[in-house]
Order: structure tokens, then sequence, then C-alpha cells
């Protein structure tokens, strides 16, 4: 098992309360689930997704979830690969579906809910909403201004508890 660490390189164009149609303006409610086996038909590089998600779904030592529009579970808007570390939760690979990147994405406010996910876990685990992550230098600015992340050394960033909680409260209303 190798144990070097992917620069994360997702962009949170906006932080919403879900998603959010970039064509029609309208929002919609979400669910983070596991991902399966079956899911994994379609996440693949021919169809425009980056990372290889039947690695990540092998790994015993990581958990992926996938973000879907709630009552439409089949269509898969992002997906995130985390693990439960001594003190915190770590993001490991983070991606938009293919449809929602760049330009001409479908949906905003799908990174900014994944990472609200995993500031959940970190909570659900007592880790007080520490999540890390280690990003590509150019985003670093970024995940502070957008994530309230801070840098702990070098690439590798902490979204502290005030931040987290701020995310989850702005994804999570129960």
């Amino acid at each position: 098992m190798k144990n070097k660490s992917t620069l994360l390189d997702f962009v949170i164009d906006r932080l919403t309360n879900s998603v959010r149609n970039t064509i029609s303006g309208d929002s919609f409610t979400t669910e983070v689930l596991r991902l399966t086996n079956a899911d994994l038909k379609g996440i693949t590089k021919k169809a425009g997704w980056n990372f290889n998600w039947k690695a990540e779904l092998a790994d015993n030592t990581r958990e992926v979830f996938k973000l879907t529009i709630t009552n439409n579970p089949r269509i898969i808007q992002g997906l995130l690969s985390l693990s439960i570390e001594p003190d915190h939760v770590y993001m490991h690979l983070l991606e938009n579906a293919p449809f929602n990147t760049g330009h001409g994405k479908l949906y905003e406010g799908v990174a900014g809910n994944l990472v609200a996910h995993a500031c959940k876990v970190s909570f659900q685990q007592g880790f007080d909403g520490f999540v890390a992550f280690t990003a590509k230098t150019k985003l670093i600015a970024h995940y502070q201004k957008t994530l309230g992340a801070s840098i702990l050394s070098g690439q590798r960033m902490i979204i502290p508890t005030g931040s987290a909680q701020i995310l989850v409260n702005k994804y999570f209303k129960s």
C-alpha cells in the first residue's frame, strides 16, 4: 500500500445549503451515502472521472462516500474518500462528477457538501470537527478563504472546530 498523499485540488465554487442547479438556480437537498461496488460501473476514467475510485473502495482503511440528490440516488454528484485517524479525519480524495466541473457545470456546492460531511464524521468520532488534507499549493489560499482551513505544515491543511461547525451547520440541518 503506497503512503503518498494525493494533493487535493477541488474548488469550492459556492457554499450552498445543498446543491444548486447552475441553469435554473434551484436548490436540491442531498444525501451522503456509502459508495458501493454496484456504483462503480459508471465511475471510470472513460466516463470522465479522474481518480481510481475502485481502488479507493477496495482499500479497507478508507471510507468512500457518494453525494446524491435526495430521491435520486443513482446519479452521483461527487465522491469523497476519507480515513479515521487517531485524532482527526483525513480526506484522501474528493472529486466532483465530470458534469459538475468547469464552466459548464450542472451543480454548484458539491465539494463544500462533501467537505461538510467529512467535518460531520469528525464530530461524530469525537474529534471536534478536525479534518486534515493535503492541498495543491495554488489552492491553499482558496481553502483558507472558503473553508476556514489553516496550514499545519507545508501543504498539509486542517479545518479547525469553528470552521467545521460552520460547514456542518450550513449543510446539515438535523
